[in-house]
């Protein structure tokens, strides 16, 4: 497993911008398909982009494409979310997760998972 912890939630306007970051300790960052996932209030935690071990590929939710870029840095264990015209209905908390295997969008296929960071977006 694979100890994460989120940052960069926060309270925006509709249409702004957030960046989510995902820190991850240990030496094996690198060889792990990283996703972001979120929860709203009284919903199941839903998928939202994955990207591959070495950052070349990537998939999304379909309502967040072209809003949304997951990327990372694998000198830096970090993989972000670039949050562009948000809207009221992403509001929820966002969690990062590590798995060994690229593209999944299930949940319990994930190894390890963040605490989450809340993002609010007012309308």
């Amino acid at each position: 497993q694979v100890p994460l912890v989120e940052s960069g939630g926060g309270l925006v306007q509709a249409g702004g911008s957030l960046r989510l970051s995902c820190a991850a300790s240990g030496r094996t960052f690198s060889s792990y398909a990283m996703a972001w996932f979120r929860q709203a209030p009284g919903k199941e935690r839903e998928f939202v982009a994955v990207i591959n071990y070495s950052g070349v590929l990537t998939y999304y939710k379909d309502s967040v494409k072209g809003r949304f870029t997951i990327s990372r840095d694998n000198a830096k264990n970090t993989v972000y979310l670039q949050m562009n015209n948000l809207k009221p209905e992403d509001t929820a908390v966002y969690y990062c997760a590590a798995r060994r295997l690229y593209r999944s969008s299930y949940p319990g296929d994930y190894e390890s998972w963040g605490v989450g960071t809340q993002v609010t977006v007012s309308s």
